[in-house]
């Protein structure tokens, strides 16, 4: 197909026919799905950045109510994409999955505007003091935060899988490109949440709600206009496996069958189709690996086997699957540590002197603007310089390995923890000095001193999440990789489930008999520094933990055929991971 000027991994337009590969995909594709993306991410971190102030300050719910209702909530808006992901790769693709979960997003936002702007269905507020919200009130509000996680859940897992698609793998100038496209996608999502920290944040609070989450609304609208307008341009994978998942749970349950019987000596005794099978269906074929090796048994040719055998692709897809879940395990507590940006750290902001010149005052959220700035700065250093650098030294590609790459993210997120229980410190010990313990009394030390604990986290979301959203579809089975994607997505809603669950518990067991809770009520009477070194030590053994499953995962090495000529795509290479 190459000849005529096709792609080479058989990409389609929305009709079916194949593309021209000068004429659609790469970067003038990918163009509108990063303006997309930037709309996108403002409309939901102008929601999620302020939230704990909203619940807190118009439905009157307490410090740790208000906290795990955001982190339920983020939870679900990061857990959905499995659903919509799997409706994607099984059945109708990363385009029509989100365009109609898109249509259920912009209903969310619509809803959601409507419930902080219209006068019955927001709680009656005088003199800035607002009544408690009647339960219709409440219950319209969470509907609508909750349909906007139905919304995301289908478009999360597809948009940056479909802009991964614009470029030929097979094609080295294309696979280049694409070398870049995670760290640019992300520049674009932390643009969109810098001018919600910044700009919506301060809107809400100040001009009114209604206008704070309308502008996103609208935004959001036009995000997909632009998407549409570059539908031309896409390429679409085919989608050559129908129910991948269905696959997986053949190659284990063929495996437990032929538990008895003997492993082959060698991997090429095991069943697997031939070159000409792949060219011809133009799949990916897969190498063996030693990882995993009790899922060889689903591959293994004999007739004292009762069920038809595996190939050793459909069986390293398999193994693929059960590495990513290792390495899935070990995200939850850094997710659990990124969860603090929008619940106590701005708990803790707004404990602190927020004063910009004798009248401003700067709202607590708007500090995670510090969070995206950071990742702005250091994306295009990243990409610029210290990936160049990386490959002259080390021979790879992307300059170091994706798991050494989330790894030195996790690091920098212990001394982020490390850092916020040190400052936090510091602010009990100015609010003891001067007396304060009312929950509305200001500590008189400047909100920029929590400023190292967000740009901390920042940097270390250029190395951590980037990679892992990397490294998640990268590692993937060819026909799940929207499935894969939820990887990541699925790790930090199950991280903010946790920190709604360790807030909860430890407010409990710490708070009881009326001993001083860690996490109070009041912010001023509790000990979030005890909390903070509980995080630190929770991520400390994690990374031990992380350090230990990278040493035992093996990169996937799959083949493709070329205009006649086997093309080996490691990178995907054998080998130490950290």
């Amino acid at each position: 197909m190459d000849s005529k000027g096709f792609t080479q991994d058989g990409t389609v337009d929305l009709h079916g026919r194949p593309v021209l590969a000068d004429k659609t995909g790469k970067w003038k594709a990918c163009a509108f799905l990063v303006a997309y993306e930037a709309f996108e991410r403002m409309a939901f971190y102008g929601i999620a950045s302020n939230l704990v102030v909203y619940l807190t300050t118009q439905l009157h719910e307490d410090t740790v109510s208000s906290v795990r209702n955001v982190n339920n909530w983020s939870g679900a808006v990061w857990i959905t994409p499995i659903l919509g992901a799997y409706i994607a790769d099984s059945y109708l693709g990363r385009f029509w999955t989100f365009t109609i979960s898109s249509l259920i997003y912009v209903i969310g936002m619509i809803l959601l505007t409507m419930a902080v702007s219209v006068k019955m269905l927001k709680p009656s507020c005088e003199n800035g003091v607002c009544s408690k919200a009647t339960t219709t009130q409440i219950a319209f509000f969470y509907t609508s935060l909750y349909i906007i996680g139905i919304g995301a859940g289908g478009t999360k897992p597809n948009i940056s899988t479909f802009g991964a698609d614009q470029f030929d793998d097979l094609n080295p100038h294309e696979k280049k490109l694409k070398a870049s496209f995670f760290n640019w996608w992300m520049f674009s999502a932390f643009t969109g949440a810098l001018f919600a920290t910044l700009g919506l944040v301060y809107i809400q609070e100040n001009l009114g709600w209604g206008l704070g989450y309308g502008i996103p609304t609208v935004g959001l609208i036009f995000s997909l206009i632009i998407f549409y307008v570059g539908t031309p341009l896409y390429r679409h994978k085919i989608r050559r496996t129908r129910k991948p998942a269905k696959d997986l749970l053949r190659v284990v349950v063929t495996a437990l069958a032929n538990a008895r019987l003997d492993r082959p000596a060698h991997p090429s005794e095991l069943h697997e189709l031939d070159q000409e099978y792949y060219v011809t269906t133009r799949k990916r074929r897969v190498h063996h690996t030693p990882i995993f090796r009790f899922l060889d048994m689903a591959a293994i040719k004999t007739e004292k086997s009762t069920r038809q055998a595996c190939t050793v692709t459909q069986v390293e897809g398999a193994k693929l699957v059960l590495g990513m879940c290792m390495i899935w395990v070990v995200t939850l507590i850094p997710s659990t540590i990124w969860a603090q940006i929008n619940t106590l750290f701005v708990k803790q902001g707004t404990t602190l002197d927020r004063h910009l010149g004798p009248t401003f005052q700067i709202p607590a959220a708007s500090l995670g603007s510090f969070v995206t700035l950071s990742m702005l700065v250091s994306v295009p250093m990243y990409d610029r310089y210290f990936v160049p650098f990386m490959h002259r030294r080390m021979g790879n590609p992307r300059g170091i390995t994706l798991l050494q790459r989330i790894g030195v993210g996790f690091v920098i997120q212990i001394v982020a923890i490390a850092v916020a229980y040190v400052v936090e410190v510091r602010r009990m010990r100015v609010a003891d000095a001067h007396g304060i313990t009312g929950p509305n009394q200001v500590v008189p030390m400047s909100i920029f001193g929590l400023l190292p604990q967000y740009v901390l986290l920042g940097v270390a979301d250029v190395f951590n999440a980037i990679g892992l959203l990397e490294f998640f579809y990268d590692q993937s089975p060819e026909d799940m990789q929207s499935l894969g994607t939820t990887f990541f997505t699925s790790g930090i809603g199950v991280g903010n489930f946790l920190n709604s669950f360790l807030v909860t518990v430890v407010d409990k067991v710490t708070g009881r008999g009326g001993e001083r809770s860690w996490i109070g009520k009041n912010v001023n009477d509790s000990h979030l520094d005890y909390y903070y070194a509980f995080l630190f030590l929770l991520s400390a053994l994690n990374l031990v933990v992380f350090l230990l499953a990278s040493n035992k995962y093996v990169y996937k090495v799959e083949s493709a055929e070329v205009e006649g000529r086997q093309q080996i795509n490691e990178g995907k290479t054998l080998g130490l991971q950290v």
